[in-house]
């Protein structure tokens, strides 16, 4: 896997939200299934065809939202979110594989930070982007493929 660190322009997105303890998150394919089912009621998508989930994980829970890319944020439908995220540096990699070795593929990255000297920026949100339509449908014996985009703080300066 290929690590590096990159740099998003900020971005609009609308979908769904979900609070949760690490324990539920077998939660999370029913709102990829939600989403992509309610697509069509969100206005001015950028046509791309991913749904992009921001997180933010804390000490005994997660919030999750699966979401489309907009051009703008108005008029978000009942139950959905918009809100933009802000240009940022992220340490960039791909999990390709199945899905119980994720964790691994995190675990890859967190590493090439501590050797590489990145800090990530817990108060901003990571991210994972998926094929639109391609997470739901996996089973546990397939692989899935999506891409990491984990929030770095600083560069640790050498003394």
């Amino acid at each position: 896997m290929e690590i590096r660190v990159i740099e998003k322009e900020a971005f609009q997105v609308v979908g769904i939200a979900w609070n949760g303890t690490y324990s539920e998150l077998d939660k999370l394919p029913q709102l990829f299934t939600e989403m992509e089912f309610r697509a069509d009621e969100v206005l001015y998508p950028t046509g791309e065809q991913v749904l992009i989930n921001p997180f933010h994980c804390r000490e005994t829970e997660i919030t999750y939202y699966v979401t489309t890319p907009v051009e703008k944020i108005i008029d978000v439908p009942e139950g959905m979110v918009g809100f933009t995220i802000p240009k940022k540096s992220y340490v960039f990699g791909s999990h390709d594989g199945l899905p119980e070795e994720v964790e691994n593929t995190y675990i890859q990255m967190f590493k090439w930070m501590e050797e590489y000297g990145y800090e990530q920026d817990h108060h901003a949100l990571s991210l994972e982007i998926y094929p639109f339509g391609k997470r739901n449908n996996k089973k546990r014996d397939e692989t899935i493929q999506f891409d990491i985009y984990l929030p770095v703080k600083r560069y640790r300066e050498e003394d």
